[in-house]
């Protein structure tokens, strides 16, 4: 989803562009459902009430395109997939935030690749399986990329199991991949983190690259206060990251560590093994890749 880039390995992120790599994120799915239409409303008040101020072709046709657009949002009822217009611009939110985001992190808009799935476009919950087109998709963006470490959810624990279903794409795509095996790091933190002894690689984050993270989490407007779907923990994304990363950070500290404001933790893999973190070159951080 757009804002698991910056919920989960932000503070890493941030690293990895400061040390002058070669940073492409790839957002999988578009997040089209987890926004409310009074999101979408007041976007289109923003473009109603910019007709008067840039060109936009026309007052009166602005006004005939927003009311077409809230006369499909008002014929909904509860439970009803939103109409395909509806669907995109709810798209493009994610979209416009997940660019914002990476760009308080250091990269810019160009660095972000939106695949758009098609097994996540039902404007449903429920979606559909992986198929040879998503998988494909994927696979075309590694050759393109040629990458030496790829980022992955390695959360499963989301409602619906849509990082699961985007992990078997990423791997089934990796079983296909020309190139030289990448390094792959897992993630988490949205929904569970790592605990100190599954993870192979802990990443210390000081109080401004903790406070960076949040920033860019902000960006992600339409999912904070309360997000569509939050799950059972009541706590914002935010919160919840600044808690675990903590947690992380002072639970080390207590088994005689040195102590960090924070800690994001991975679990790295190649080829389906386990590399430990004293295997991973460290000026691999800071050689161009993907």
């Amino acid at each position: 989803h757009p804002d698991d880039d910056v919920i989960s390995m932000g503070g890493l992120l941030r690293k990895l562009v400061e040390n002058g790599n070669r940073v492409t994120v790839a957002y999988q799915t578009s997040g089209n459902i987890a926004v409310f239409d009074h999101e979408v409303r007041r976007y289109l008040d923003l473009m109603r009430r910019a007709s008067h101020v840039i060109e936009l072709g026309g007052a009166e046709v602005v006004e005939g395109v927003m009311a077409s657009v809230e006369e499909q949002l008002g014929a909904k009822e509860p439970g009803d997939v939103d109409p395909p217009v509806v669907q995109d611009l709810k798209r493009i939110i994610r979209e416009s935030e997940a660019s914002a985001a990476i760009e308080a992190l250091g990269l810019s808009a160009d660095n972000a690749r939106f695949l758009d799935l098609p097994f996540y476009r039902t404007g449903m919950v429920r979606k559909n399986p992986i198929s040879e087109a998503d998988i494909e998709i994927v696979a075309e963006l590694l050759e393109e990329l040629r990458p030496s470490m790829v980022f992955a959810a390695g959360d499963l624990s989301d409602p619906h199991g849509t990082h699961r279903m985007c992990l078997e794409a990423v791997e089934r795509a990796l079983a296909r991949y020309s190139g030289d095996p990448p390094l792959i790091w897992y993630y988490r933190g949205a929904w569970v983190e790592w605990g100190v002894s599954e993870a192979t690689v802990l990443v210390p984050l000081s109080e401004h690259e903790m406070r960076a993270k949040v920033q860019a989490i902000f960006r992600h407007e339409s999912q904070k206060d309360s997000a569509p779907f939050p799950g059972a923990d009541p706590r914002e994304f935010w919160q919840r990251v600044v808690d675990r990363n903590r947690e992380t950070a002072d639970l080390l500290a207590s088994l005689g560590l040195p102590a960090y404001r924070a800690m994001e933790a991975y679990v790295t893999m190649r080829c389906g093994d386990r590399v430990e973190a004293q295997e991973i070159p460290t000026a691999s951080l800071g050689e161009e890749g993907g």
